[in-house]
């Protein structure tokens, strides 16, 4: 049997925009977008290395909607990799609000914190769990 996975999963207002600005700003590459009504995003899949996250257009229903929305975060995504400081200079050109700039941290990690074009906020480190 294989292990247990975990994809993380968004909603934003302007599903098909975050999925240009994610590709642009983080480096992600698109899998799947599956369109919803009236230019929405039913469900989309985006690939970053091994890993991916799934998204699409807030709704009004039991998944959550935007933070924009609700002006509060209530989840944060850590992506590891090996040189956050050329992603911080990626992700900022592209816009991206860093508020935790690149920098080493106790537990010998590298890593800077930002949020997206609808305010998720995203990790980006040298740290690997486990």
């Amino acid at each position: 049997m294989a292990e247990p996975e975990i994809y993380p999963c968004l909603r934003y207002d302007d599903a098909p925009a975050a999925i240009t600005w994610l590709c642009r700003a983080f480096g992600f590459e698109e899998l799947l977008v599956v369109p919803g009504p009236d230019g929405t995003v039913a469900h989309a899949e985006l690939r970053l290395g091994p890993c991916v996250v799934m998204l699409g257009s807030a709704k009004a229903d039991a998944y959550g909607v935007s933070p924009r929305t609700t002006n509060a975060v209530t989840q944060t995504i850590y992506v590891g990799l090996d040189d956050p400081d050329a992603h911080c200079a990626r992700a900022t050109a592209a816009g991206a609000a860093v508020f935790r700039p690149p920098q080493d941290t106790d537990y010998g990690s590298r890593e800077y914190s930002c949020r997206d074009l609808e305010g998720h906020v995203w990790s980006f480190g040298t740290y690997r769990p486990g």
